[in-house]
């Protein structure tokens, strides 16, 4: 078991700079997932603990140990890859246990770690079959099958999930999160899917253009984000942001987008003192914005009217798609709303829960 440090690490290729500066403590035993979209860096941080890419600069740690210079073979970690990399021409039982035959372990030994891991992962009645006779949930869970019989010191997984279709997702990455509470190894795993991440890790480190937003809880990220970034990229639907100015009138302070204004509970003020008469960003959740009549009770509601132009209804939930004046917002809503294309409604946003960022910096203010 061991934990992971990246230290001031940077990776560039010629002249570009794909990771700045990451720094990062992984604890033994941690679920860390690194999150973000296309070309955020975080499929490269990944292969640089792994040794399948050198470091420009920085040091990573497994455990005590600086491995910048120790060969992928000797850095007791296992990897598991979007394409799974199964030889088609061997059983179940021979792809798991490939890389021990490799190393020259004992074959009772190999015997014993392979049909252990195939109980786990319910594979026992497979070993013999070849990969073309798998489905894509079983494929997966050969490759990470592979990776436990390594009985490694860090688990390393690459969107291992991105083939499989939508409910075979929902069942294999509940699958991936209890065989992380049996092995009890330090699992980091890359994903593009921000579901994906906030269902699976212990923290979750969000990454964009090569630097990293921010590493803390699900429930940290999404109720505290700590930039606009990270703001819209967790949560589905994204984040409403709207232009807007804090405005100071008969001991009231209220946000004013120049279409709609809704004020600021007392009890925030303060927060947002030294940032009157200045323009910022408010940011207001879809699932914070309700309809009057099916609002939660105790909620600081602020009114305010919006045209609706799309309706998407879920089942579960009703996104209503709408304008206020020039804005445009996600209001996720109780479906007991009767909602049209062309209707005027009133709307309230819960103001306990807004956001305010600064709009040069993008970061939160609070």
């Amino acid at each position: 078991m061991a934990s992971v440090t990246y230290k001031n690490v940077y990776k560039r290729f010629g002249d570009v700079t794909v990771i700045t500066d990451l720094n990062m403590e992984i604890a033994d035993k941690e679920f860390v997932v690194f999150v973000g979209p296309s070309g955020c860096g975080k499929s490269t941080s990944l292969r640089m603990l792994a040794g399948l890419e050198e470091i420009s600069e920085g040091d990573i740690m497994i455990g005590d140990r600086v491995v910048n210079d120790v060969p992928p073979k000797d850095r007791d970690i296992a990897m598991v890859f979007q394409s799974y990399a199964l030889y088609p021409h061997m059983s179940v039982y021979d792809n798991m246990a490939f890389g021990l035959k490799l190393r020259k372990t004992p074959k009772a030994e190999i015997d014993r770690r392979v049909k252990e891991a195939a109980d786990i992962l319910g594979l026992g009645n497979l070993l013999d079959r070849k990969p073309k006779a798998l489905s894509g949930g079983q494929r997966q869970r050969v490759a990470v099958g592979r990776a436990i019989v390594r009985e490694p010191a860090v688990f390393l997984m690459d969107e291992p999930l991105s083939n499989l279709d939508a409910k075979l997702r929902v069942s294999a990455r509940a699958e991936i999160t209890k065989l992380h509470k049996r092995l009890g190894t330090t699992f980091i795993y890359v994903t593009h899917d921000q579901v994906e991440a906030m269902t699976m890790g212990d923290r979750i480190a969000v990454l964009a253009d090569g630097i990293l937003q921010q590493i803390d809880s699900p429930r940290t990220l999404y109720k505290r984000p700590n930039n606009i970034f990270v703001a819209g990229f967790i949560g589905s639907p994204s984040m409403n942001f709207f232009n807007a100015t804090i405005v100071q009138e008969e001991g009231k302070m209220i946000v004013d987008t120049g279409d709609f204004r809704v004020e600021i509970p007392a009890e925030k003020q303060a927060t947002f003192k030294d940032v009157v008469g200045k323009e910022v960003v408010f940011g207001m959740r879809p699932e914070n914005i309700h309809v009057p009549q099916y609002a939660p009770p105790g909620i600081v509601a602020a009114p305010f009217d919006v045209t609706i132009e799309v309706v998407e209804l879920l089942g579960h939930e009703l996104n209503i798609f709408a304008t206020s004046g020039k804005n445009s917002l996600v209001a996720t809503v109780d479906t007991r709303l009767e909602a049209n294309v062309g209707n005027k409604i009133g709307l309230v946003m819960d103001m306990g829960q807004m956001h305010i960022f600064d709009k040069n910096t993008e970061m939160a203010i609070r």
